[in-house]
């Protein structure tokens, strides 16, 4: 189950901009009786276009043959291999199933690690911090105390995201939202949401390749059927799908 890049982005700046209208009390433009409405409007209808364009431009990034098209978004103005160090917090929990929070953080650690994209460092919900990073980090308040956690953290990036669904049975399902932020302004630099349903047959298929591939380099499961009906290993086969979108595809 896919979602459009474009959409995606679109969602994720509106959301962020109508939280902060709400506390600020503005469209992006002069608030109160020097107010002029038809430039508010004006205003807000420039932004609003100028996100639909950026979406659509940076959508065509996130084409690749691995299944995941369109369901990420990746900023082309960004080099994710500059950020140095990120703080990976322990992803928040939608579903009825608690344990799957440390299982899917901890699969997505080292398959980010292995990637060599940039470094990690995990904050487990039990950091007193966790609640404050899992929280709205779109608002303004938040977006002002990210030097502060770019220094508590000693931390360029901030990786967050939270488990939408979690099915273990009749079929393997794990629902992800992600979204990774740089503490040094504040910017989106990638993002993710997609569903792997293991009884779909594209998420079998990807599991076959990711098999090959892993076996190839001598850490595959004992048998490709585990990937499937084990919720570790099926953990490690979405990390590595999203793990891939970190970097953009090469063109062939």
């Amino acid at each position: 189950m896919c979602r459009n890049p474009a959409n995606l982005r679109y969602r994720w700046e509106m959301n962020r901009a109508s939280r902060n209208n709400a506390q600020t009390g503005t469209c992006g433009a002069v608030s109160g009786p020097n107010a002029h409405p038809s430039s508010n409007a004006l205003r807000a209808g420039t932004y609003v276009v100028a996100v639909l364009l950026l979406g659509l431009l940076c959508g065509c990034e996130s084409q690749s043959d691995n299944g995941m098209a369109n369901s990420y978004y990746l900023n082309p103005h960004k080099d994710l291999r500059r950020l140095g160090r990120v703080a990976l917090v322990e992803l928040d929990n939608l579903s009825g199933y608690p344990e799957i929070s440390a299982n899917m953080t901890d699969a997505l650690f080292l398959a980010v690690q292995k990637k060599q994209v940039f470094g990690l460092a995990v904050v487990r919900q039990q950091n007193p911090d966790w609640s404050r990073l899992q929280g709205n980090l779109d608002s303004v308040q938040a977006l002002q105390q990210l030097p502060t956690l770019r220094a508590d953290f000693k931390c360029n990036g901030l990786l967050v995201g939270t488990i939408t669904q979690y099915q273990p049975y009749p079929h393997l399902v794990i629902g992800l939202r992600l979204k990774l932020l740089d503490l040094t302004d504040g910017q989106l630099l990638w993002g993710l949401e997609q569903v792997w349903d293991s009884g779909d047959k594209s998420v079998q298929k990807r599991i076959e390749t990711y098999f090959s591939k892993e076996q190839r380099s001598g850490v595959a499961p004992v048998r490709e059927e585990l990937v499937a009906v084990s919720p570790l290993n099926f953990a490690k086969f979405v990390a590595y799908e999203v793990a891939q979108t970190l970097e953009r595809q090469r063109k062939r």
